[in-house]
């Protein structure tokens, strides 16, 4: 389990930093269909990627620790889940958007329940190997 949830919790992380560096370079054109959004969204873009990328490097911290911290997971994904409730407010609100985002609404309510369900694997599995250790 610790290696699965170590791999994820890796290509969660720099998917997150790609993701980000890449809307901070290129603003507005990096999301379909909002090309012409003007300056207001693009800066808004600029600044929500420089902090999702942020947020890859925080799952990429997680990724390095030995164990991996089953906290700092929940967290992080509980946050990568409240994305995807989000996309669900907008798309009550605003009615469907353009494919893609309906993929990545897909994705972020999808993969949280996986690093839940991993994360407590791998807990599981210190405790016990923690609780049959000989003392001393």
């Amino acid at each position: 389990m610790a290696r699965a949830l170590r791999a994820l919790a890796q290509l969660m992380g720099w998917s997150c930093v790609v993701i980000g560096v890449f809307h901070l370079i290129l603003g507005n054109a990096a999301i379909p269909g909002a090309g012409a959004a003007g300056a207001t969204v693009d800066s808004w873009g600029r600044f929500m990627g420089a902090s999702f990328a942020g947020y890859g490097l925080a799952w990429l911290w997680a990724a390095r620790q030995r164990p991996i911290p089953a906290r700092a997971v929940r967290w992080l994904a509980g946050v990568f889940l409240l994305g995807g409730a989000g996309r669900l407010i907008s798309l009550a609100v605003h009615g469907w958007p353009q494919w893609f985002q309906i993929a990545l609404a897909v994705i972020e309510l999808g993969l949280p329940p996986v690093f839940f369900c991993l994360a407590g694997a791998e807990e599981r599995a210190l405790r016990g190997g923690a609780e049959t250790v000989p003392a001393g």
